[in-house]
């Protein structure tokens, strides 16, 4: 098999990439963390995530703090290894 198999075309997108990037080192982030750390707009980090969500590599909660609505993300076990495996096929591929 080759190496280029491994690489998702899930994480192919900058915004995507950087979303798993940020839940590979953090247990969960919410919407405005990723929306600060990334430079999306609502409407372009809204699409992505729902694009991992679809894959079920991410987790999506929705909840009320205080009246506010808020929405954290987090990496599911699956999202985890796809990503780990995604990145290895990177590395190989440029032959680090």
């Amino acid at each position: 098999m080759s190496i280029i198999n491994n690489i998702n075309k899930a994480f192919d997108h900058r915004i995507r990439l950087g979303i798993m990037s940020v839940l590979m080192v953090n247990d969960y982030a919410d919407f405005k963390m990723l929306k600060e750390l990334l430079g999306a707009t609502d409407g372009n980090l809204a699409s992505h995530t729902k694009a991992l969500e679809k894959e079920e590599y991410i987790l999506v909660e929705k909840q009320f703090i205080g009246r506010k609505p808020n929405t954290r993300y987090s990496a599911t076990k699956l999202g985890k290894l796809q990503f780990k495996k995604h990145i290895n096929a990177l590395e190989k591929l440029i032959g680090k």
